[in-house]
C-alpha cells in the first residue's frame, strides 16, 4: 500500500459536477486546559463514484486536480439512507392535514 494520507469525513454538499465538499471533524483534549475541543474542516474532494450527502466516506490526498481539490474520494464507508425528501417543513404540512378534516366533521355535525 502507498503512503498517502488518508482521511474520514462525512458529506455536505455535492452540489458540483464530479467534486464533494466533505467535512472532516476531530476531537481533542486541550494540552493545558485540558478541556475537550472540537474542530473540523471542509475539504473538496473529486468523486468518480456519486457519493451523496450525509455519506461517510474515505479521501485520499493526490495530485492538485484544480484550485481547490487535492482529495480524491476512495471508498463510502457507510452509505446514508435517505427515504423521499420529507423534511420537518413536510411534516408540520402532512400533520395540519390531518386536523383539518376532523374539525370540518365537526362543523357538519353541528
Amino acid at each position: 500500500m502507498n503512503n498517502r494520507r488518508r482521511m474520514t469525513g462525512v458529506v455536505t454538499s455535492n452540489k458540483m459536477t464530479k467534486t464533494v465538499v466533505v467535512e472532516i471533524s476531530r476531537k481533542f483534549r486541550h494540552p493545558l486546559y485540558r478541556k475537550v475541543v472540537h474542530s473540523s474542516k471542509h475539504v473538496k474532494a473529486h468523486d468518480e463514484i456519486g457519493c451523496q450527502i450525509g455519506d461517510k466516506v474515505q479521501i485520499v490526498e493526490s495530485r492538485p486536480l484544480s484550485r481547490d481539490k487535492r482529495w480524491v474520494v476512495e471508498s463510502i464507508v457507510k452509505k446514508e439512507i435517505r427515504t423521499a425528501d420529507t423534511g420537518v417543513a413536510d411534516l408540520k404540512v402532512e400533520t395540519v392535514q390531518e386536523t383539518e378534516p376532523t374539525t370540518e366533521a365537526n362543523n357538519d355535525s353541528a
